[in-house]
């Protein structure tokens, strides 16, 4: 990549590969355009945490088989109290010492599809073959295969909240122990990553009589509507490369600020972001215009939230969008931009650039399971709209990206797809039980190990550091989301490599009398 300062020569042979990167765009096969975009809501298609490596090799293994578990769909009140379904889950016994010391680990679906691979593959693997554990993986209910409904309507979605996860959770332990006649004595420990790092912590507090430990990694404990902190890590982590390029970044948005306010500054933006319907158009309506501006600064938010992890859909790293964020001989820093917004285009498979509010809409008010926002994007957002919040915000007219998309437009997807009720009353209300509920960052629990990277925007509703000895802290500089739980890699920086073997301590530490070596 070309940076300033670099010989010319260098510069022309990226403009070319550039040039040539661009071409392929235009002649490649490329699904139809997505109203719901590439990465909302702090979310990719695929989930937070996606594959467990980019590993071709270890893709050889033999998947486990899909195994059903006959589940309650409501463990409260007494509406649908008999009612079951069918909860999607796989075994790994491999390693399985099989006595009344070997422990079970559990590893928590969570908004997206359950992954076989990590039955297979990820760090909790190698410690379960370190402490010859059994090991399970449970998918969330209304995510992947697990169909608690016929559809993914409003009402039907009254029973996927967090609470009724957990008790999922604590159902199929409960059964588990019998079907495998257990020993009273054995150890469960449950892994997640994060909103599924949340439920890991959030299970131990609720069932210690069930679970003996968690590993929590990445996971939110706070819950608030208005997450404008999330921004502000992603600008702290552009600037890791260098302030120019956070620079950059901002004159980028000011640029196209301007040229939105001009006829000719509109084809202009047209031309450099293959937009699907002209800014023309759209130039009127606020809704659209704040889910054009969301939807270039999730460009930025994705590809640092998985910074140089080794989840396989990761792509980009900062380095990739800042070396074309500061390289001048591209143009200036809107068309530096642009070409940002070309190199996810082209990663997502997608012909153009769909910020149409409506469409969007309407897309995630579909409810059957073969639609395309069913695949959790409807599902996650309801979540976010009936617990968390969670709502990547900026408001700020002279901040790096604008204040195009307040707290006041997500709240009212809310209300547009599932229900007028969704107001910014609802969600103060919700929130606030939700944190009174699980305690947020002061939790009521012990026996969970908390790990967050300090470029994963989401660290800033977790629990990074402690005083208190029962609730230890892993934070590990220049990593990002989720990044411990993936497969080991010779590249992992030394940081990384440490908080694993801190983290099979602790797990020592929890099953206690193993022997540790140093990996």
């Amino acid at each position: 990549m070309v940076t300033v300062g670099v010989p010319i020569s260098s510069r022309l042979a990226y403009l070319l590969r550039l040039s040539v990167v661009l071409i392929l765009f235009s002649f490649a096969s490329i699904d139809k355009a997505n109203a719901l975009g590439r990465f909302r809501n702090g979310r990719y298609d695929d989930g937070f945490l996606g594959e467990p490596s980019k590993f071709e090799s270890l893709r050889r293994k033999p998947e486990p088989e899909d195994k059903w578990f006959v589940q309650k769909l409501n463990h409260f009140g007494e509406k649908n109290k008999d009612a079951t379904w069918k909860q999607r889950y796989f075994v790994n016994d491999e390693f399985y010492r099989n006595d009344s010391t070997a422990p079970v680990f559990l590893m928590i679906g969570g908004e997206g599809e359950a992954s076989k691979r990590w039955m297979s593959e990820g760090a909790w693997i190698k410690y379960a073959e370190h402490f010859g554990a059994l090991c399970f993986q449970l998918e969330h209910r209304f995510y992947g295969k697990s169909h608690p409904t016929s559809d993914l309507s409003t009402k039907n979605l009254l029973y996927l909240t967090s609470e009724q996860a957990l008790e999922d959770l604590a159902n199929f332990i409960r059964s588990m122990k019998v079907e495998y006649k257990m020993d009273a004595n054995q150890k469960w420990i449950v892994f997640g990553g994060s909103y599924p790092g949340s439920l890991a912590a959030w299970a131990r507090e609720k069932f210690p009589d069930l679970i003996h430990g968690a590993i929590s990694s990445s996971g939110p404990l706070l819950a608030k509507v208005d997450f404008k902190e999330y921004f502000e890590v992603v600008k702290a982590s552009l600037a890791t490369y260098s302030a120019e390029c956070l620079e950059a970044v901002g004159r980028a948005f000011a640029q196209v600020e301007i040229l939105t306010r001009h006829m000719i500054g509109q084809r202009n933006l047209d031309e450099k972001f293959k937009t699907c319907t002209p800014i023309k158009d759209s130039i009127d309506n606020p809704l659209d215009m704040s889910n054009f501006f969301e939807t270039l600064a999730g460009n930025f938010a994705g590809v640092v939230q998985y910074n140089k992890d080794n989840r396989p859909s990761a792509k980009y790293t900062i380095d990739d969008l800042c070396n074309v964020m500061v390289n001048t001989t591209i143009g200036p820093p809107v068309t530096r931009l642009g070409v940002v917004n070309d190199m996810l285009l082209i990663e997502s498979k997608e012909k153009c650039l769909d910020y149409k509010y409506d469409k969007m809409i309407a897309e995630m008010k579909e409810t059957s399971w073969e639609a395309k926002a069913c695949n959790g994007s409807r599902q996650w957002t309801y979540q976010t709209c009936n617990e968390f919040g969670f709502y990547q915000t900026s408001n700020n007219k002279s901040d790096t990206f604008g204040d195009r998309f307040t707290v006041d437009f997500f709240i009212k997807q809310c209300m547009d797809i599932y229900s007028e009720s969704m107001n910014a009353k609802y969600l103060e209300q919700v929130v606030a039980q939700t944190n009174k509920y699980y305690g947020a960052l002061k939790p009521n629990t012990t026996n969970v190990l908390y790990v967050h990277g300090s470029i994963d925007p989401w660290h800033a509703l977790g629990l990074v550091s402690s005083k208190n000895p029962n609730l230890p802290t892993i934070y590990i500089e220049g990593t990002a989301h989720c990044a411990n739980m993936y497969e080991p890699a010779k590249t992992d920086p030394p940081q990384l490599v440490e908080a694993r073997n801190k983290i099979i301590k602790y797990l020592a530490q929890l099953l206690e009398g193993f022997k540790v070596e140093k990996s």
